[in-house]
């Protein structure tokens, strides 16, 4: 095993910004450095949310800072320290460890993203961005190895996941073109069913995903907002270790949504 290196917190944001083209998403919070800690980075740790569970163990494992897709300070967020979020930001300011957080662009890089590593998990072919006018919506358009009927595409998703897909079928016919969007994307179906594609996977589900679903004729699977995201910053952080030759781990925080 190669021994581990340290580098510059700055030069891993720096790489960080360029890699994931932050700047050219609008997104819902800010990306990058959230919580100052230490200098330079050793020891990373990463996660789909910054949350206590995560942060606990990071600290165990002696962590310069943690890498994540759910960070802080979402727009519309209450911003007083207190509660919850007092007890997260002390921790991480009292051991000096920072806090990296990449929300769409980590949803859509083409290669460590969300969506590709899903993609890349469940044996689907990428072939486009959901939306081929916007680059920077995120979402893709695919296929499938071979056509499935909607119940043998849920449970073979649910099989790879680890967890039970919701299936809302759209009529009786076979797969073959896909669309997807991790998280909570279930609004990105009227979307997908304009692009012409068999099914849609996303997250989550709403009330109206259902109707939509069914009146449109497009398939919808709901396969969960935190199993759909487990892929991206694990990705991430291993790309990064092996760049810089730093130890990584990821953690995945047990969450049935």
């Amino acid at each position: 095993m190669n021994e581990i290196a340290k580098v510059r917190r700055d030069t891993l944001l720096n790489h960080l910004a360029e890699l994931l083209q932050v700047a050219k998403y609008k997104d819902y919070a800010p990306n990058g450095l959230q919580v100052e800690g230490r200098d330079s980075i050793s020891r990373l740790v990463s996660g789909v949310t910054a949350s206590q569970a995560l942060i606990d163990k990071a600290i165990e494992l002696e962590a310069d800072a943690i890498l994540v897709h759910h960070g802080y300070f979402w727009r519309g967020e209450d911003p007083c320290v207190v509660g919850m979020k007092r007890q997260r930001l002390q921790c991480l300011l009292a051991n000096n460890i920072n806090l990296l957080a990449y929300h769409l662009p980590l949803d859509g890089h083409p290669e460590l993203g969300n969506n590709a590593q899903l993609a890349r998990v469940l044996g689907w072919s990428m072939e486009s961005g959901l939306n081929p006018q916007d680059p920077w919506q995120v979402g893709n358009l695919g296929r499938l190895p071979e056509p499935m009927t909607a119940s043998e595409l849920v449970a073979d998703v649910s099989n790879r996941l680890g967890r039970p897909a919701l299936l809302v079928a759209g009529g009786d016919h076979p797969i073959s073109r896909v669309a997807w969007c991790t998280g909570g994307a279930q609004g990105y179906i009227e979307q997908a069913a304009a692009q012409g594609v068999d099914a849609y996977l996303s997250g989550e589900i709403s009330e109206q995903t259902t109707h939509v679903a069914r009146e449109l004729g497009i398939h919808y699977i709901a396969a969960g907002h935190h199993a759909t995201e487990r892929y991206g910053a694990q990705a991430l952080g291993q790309y990064l270790a092996d760049r810089y030759q730093l130890f990584h781990q990821f953690i995945d925080v047990e969450n049935p949504a």
